[in-house]
């Protein structure tokens, strides 16, 4: 069961279609629910397609 909880719950919903489009682009297929079965690559690709996302949306509204 994982420690990290979303302090919005509303906020869920965004961020589980946030999570499927990065594993789009970087092309790994993500289920919804459990996905356990995916590599530490693909699932470290999927998170650092995210972090890149959000980095590149701090510097466009930072300017």
């Amino acid at each position: 069961m994982s420690k990290n909880k979303i302090v919005v719950p509303q906020a869920r919903e965004a961020m589980d279609r946030f999570k499927m489009e990065a594993a789009n682009e970087v092309g790994v297929n993500l289920k919804n629910g459990y996905n356990g079965d995916l590599t530490s690559k693909q699932a470290g690709s999927v998170g650092g397609q995210m972090v890149k996302k959000m980095i590149e949306s701090y510097e466009n509204n930072a300017k």
